[in-house]
C-alpha cells in the first residue's frame, strides 16, 4: 500500500521546479541525461517489470507440472501444491503489473514533462531568436509531439528489460527439459526479431519525412491564419490556401508511406511468431510421441513459445519507440540550442540596490528613482526603441546602445532578477486564452482585490461587464472577443499587477477615447507616484499628470521639464526652440486625438441611427 501511495506521489510531483540543464551534444546524450534525472523511478519500474515478467514466465512451467502430476497420481496433494504455487505466483504477477504500470506512467510523464519544460523555458527566454533559427511549426511540434515520444521510451523501458530477463529464464528452463526444443527457441526467436528489425530503418526514414512535412504544414498554417487579413487585402488568400492544401497532401502521402511500412511490420509481428509457435508445437509433438518429453512438458513448451512471442513483440516495438525518440530528441535539441536574444543565463556583475537610476547611455534618457516620467518624440518609433532597450530584450542588437542600472550594464545582470525589477509593456497588447484572472495575474501572486484594483486603474470595468463570469470569465485566443481598446486596457492592468520597481509603458492609451484616457492618466500616475515609471506617449491628457517630460530629437534628449513648463516656455528663452518643437509634436498629437474622437462619436451616432431605423422598420 505504501508503495502504491509513493507511486502516486511520484506521478503528481509535476511540473518540476527546475527541469535542469541538459547536455546538447546529441540525441543520445539528451536521452541518457533524462534517464539519470529519474533513475529512481526507472529502477522501480524495472524492478516491477522483471518481477511481473518472471512470474508470467513460470506459469507454463507450473501448468506442465500440474498436468504431469495429475496424469501420474490424480488430484493428490502434490498436484494441489503445484496448483497453489501457480496461484500464488499468479497473484504476485497481477500485483507487480498493477503497481509497475504506475511506475511506467510515472517514468513516461516525468521525461515528457521535463523535456516540455526545457523547450518551453528556452522559447520563453529566447525572444525573437527562436523564430530566426526555427520555423514556428517546428517549435510547436517539439512541444506537442516530440516530448511525448521521448517520454514513451522511458514508459516502455521497464517492460523491455523485463522481457529480456525473462527470455533468459525461459531458455534455461527449456534447455533443462529438452535440449532440442530449448535450442530451437533460444536461437529461433532472435532470428524472428532480426527479420522484424530490418523493417525498422525504412520505417524510421519515412517517419522522419512525415515529421518534417508535418512541421512545415504547421508553420504554413500558422503563417496563413495570422496573416489572413493581409492576404485578403492583397488577393493572396487563394494562393496561400492552395499551398496549404498541397502541403497537407504531402503530409497525407508521407503518412500513407509510414502506414504501409508499419502495416507490413505489424503483420510480420503476428505471422512470424505464429509460424514459430507452430514449428515448436510440431517438434514438441514429435518429442512427445517418441517419449522423450511428457505431456505436461509439451504443454509447457507450447506455453513458453506463445509467451516468448510477447517479448519479441516488445523488443520490436521498443526498437520502433527508440527510433522515434531518437528523431524527436534531435528535433528538441535544435530548439534547446537556440541562444536567447539576451544571451546565456550568466550574470557577471552584482545586482545594484533598489532606487537607483535607469539610464539609456545613447539617448541620455534617465529615469530617476521614484519619478513618473513621460518620453515624447516626433518619431514614435524612436521613443519606443529607447523604452524597449530599457527592458533588455536583445543583447547583441543592443550592444552599441547600452543601458545601465545604477551604473551597471543590464547585459551583465541576472536576467530573472532583472525581469522582476524592470517590466516593459509593449504598445501591441498580446493576450492569451483562459480565465481573465489568470491572464492578468502572470506571476500568480495577486489577490482578488488587487485584480479588481488593476482593472479599475486601467478603466476596464466594461471588460468585466462583457464577460458572464466577470473576473473569472474566459477570454478566447488573442482576446478576439474584445475591442482594441479593451485589449489594451487589459494588457495595462496586467502590467500594473506585476508591481515592479521600474515600469515602462509604451503608448498605453493609444486605442482609447479621450474621456477614458483622462481617467486612466489620473489613476495611473496616482498609483505609480513615488515609484519609477516611464510612459512613452505624446498625449497631453497623460503628459499633464506626470512629474517630468523628456523630449527626444534625432535619438537624443534635447530638453525636459513638466508639461506646463514646456508649454509656457517662451521661444526666445533658453531651451525655447526645443520647447516650441515639443509644442508642435504635442499639438499634432492633440489634433490626432480629437480627430479620432470625432470619428468614434460619428460612428456611434451612425450605429444608433441604424438601430433606430431597424426598430422602426
Amino acid at each position: 500500500m505504501s508503495v502504491v501511495l509513493r507511486t502516486v506521489l511520484v506521478v503528481r510531483s509535476l511540473p518540476f521546479a527546475d527541469p535542469g540543464t541538459p547536455p546538447l551534444r546529441g540525441p543520445l546524450t539528451l536521452l541518457l541525461w533524462l534517464a539519470r534525472k529519474q533513475v529512481r523511478v526507472l529502477l522501480g519500474a524495472m524492478l516491477f517489470g522483471v518481477v511481473g515478467f518472471t512470474c508470467s514466465a513460470f506459469q507454463p512451467f507450473f501448468l506442465g507440472r500440474i498436468i504431469d502430476s495429475a496424469s501420474a497420481s490424480g488430484l493428490d496433494r502434490t498436484t494441489w501444491s503445484w496448483a497453489g504455487l501457480m496461484l500464488g505466483v499468479g497473484l504476485v504477477w497481477i500485483a507487480a503489473n498493477a503497481i509497475g504500470h504506475r511506475w511506467d506512467i510515472a517514468a513516461w510523464m516525468q521525461a515528457a514533462f521535463r523535456t516540455s519544460q526545457l523547450v518551453t523555458r528556452t522559447v520563453s527566454r529566447s525572444g525573437h531568436n527562436i523564430t530566426k533559427e526555427l520555423p514556428t511549426g517546428e517549435v510547436v511540434s517539439s512541444v506537442a509531439n516530440d516530448t511525448m515520444r521521448i517520454g514513451e521510451i522511458f514508459g516502455i523501458a521497464a517492460q523491455t528489460i523485463g522481457s529480456i530477463a525473462t527470455y533468459g529464464i525461459v531458455v534455461v528452463l527449456m534447455l533443462n527439459q529438452s535440449l532440442t526444443l530449448g535450442l530451437v527457441i533460444a536461437l529461433g526467436l532472435p532470428v524472428v526479431a532480426a527479420i522484424l528489425a530490418l523493417l525498422v530503418k525504412p520505417l524510421q526514414k519515412r517517419q522522419k519525412q512525415q515529421r518534417d512535412a508535418q512541421g512545415r504544414l504547421t508553420t504554413l498554417g500558422a503563417d496563413t491564419v495570422s496573416g489572413l487579413r493581409v492576404l485578403r487585402g492583397i488577393g493572396g488568400e487563394k494562393v496561400f490556401t492552395g499551398r496549404y492544401r498541397a502541403q497537407s497532401q504531402k503530409v497525407r502521402q508521407t503518412g500513407v508511406d509510414v502506414a504501409g511500412t508499419q502495416s507490413v511490420l505489424d503483420a510480420l509481428q503476428i505471422l512470424l511468431p505464429g509460424l514459430f509457435i507452430a514449428l515448436v508445437v510440431y517438434l514438441g509433438a514429435v518429442e512427445a510421441i517418441a517419449g522423450r518429453i511428457t505431456t505436461g512438458q509439451l504443454v509447457a513448451f507450447y506455453g513458453y513459445a506463445s509467451f516468448l512471442s510477447w517479448p519479441v513483440h516488445l523488443l520490436v516495438q521498443s526498437v520502433n519507440v527508440v527510433t522515434k525518440a531518437h528523431v524527436a530528441a534531435g528535433k528538441v535539441i535544435k530548439v534547446l540550442q537556440v541562444v536567447p536574444a539576451t544571451g546565456a543565463d550568466v550574470s557577471t556583475a552584482q545586482m545594484p540596490p533598489a532606487d537607483v537610476p535607469l539610464v539609456d547611455e545613447t539617448s541620455g534618457v534617465t529615469l530617476p528613482p521614484g519619478r513618473v516620467v513621460a518620453l515624447v518624440s516626433a518619431d514614435p518609433d524612436e521613443s519606443a526603441d529607447v523604452a524597449i532597450r530599457m527592458g533588455r530584450f536583445d543583447d547583441e542588437g543592443e550592444a552599441g546602445t547600452p543601458v545601465t542600472l545604477g551604473g551597471v550594464r543590464l547585459a551583465e545582470l541576472d536576467k530573472d532578477e532583472l525581469r522582476e525589477r524592470i517590466v516593459v509593456a509593449d504598445a501591441t497588447p498580446a493576450l492569451f486564452s483562459g480565465r481573465l484572472a489568470g491572464e492578468l495575474d502572470v506571476r500568480d501572486s495577486a489577490t482578488a482585490e488587487a485584480l479588481l484594483r488593476a482593472m479599475y486603474i486601467a478603466d476596464a470595468h466594461d471588460v468585466l461587464e462583457s464577460l458572464p463570469d466577470g473576473i473569472e470569465g474566459e477570454i478566447p485566443e488573442k482576446g478576439r472577443s474584445l475591442s482594441g481598446g479593451q485589449r489594451q486596457r487589459v494588457a495595462l492592468a496586467r502590467a500594473l499587477l506585476t508591481d515592479p520597481e521600474i515600469l515602462v509603458l509604451i503608448e498605453p492609451t493609444s486605442a482609447v477615447d479621450a474621456h477614458t484616457e483622462a481617467r486612466i492618466a489620473q489613476r495611473l500616475t496616482e498609483w505609480r507616484r513615488g515609484r519609477t515609471t516611464l510612459i512613452v506617449t505624446a498625449s497631453p491628457l497623460v503628459l499633464d499628470h506626470v512629474d517630468d517630460v523628456i523630449f527626444l530629437e534625432d535619438g537624443n534628449v534635447v530638453t525636459h521639464g513638466t508639461h506646463r513648463e514646456l508649454l509656457d516656455l517662451p521661444t526666445g528663452a533658453e531651451g525655447g526652440r526645443e520647447a516650441a518643437r515639443y509644442r508642435r509634436v504635442v499639438g499634432r498629437s492633440l489634433d490626432d486625438d480629437l480627430d479620432a474622437e470625432l470619428d468614434a462619436e460619428l460612428d456611434e451616432l451612425l450605429d444608433t441611427a441604424n438601430a433606430q431605423e431597424g426598430g422602426t422598420a
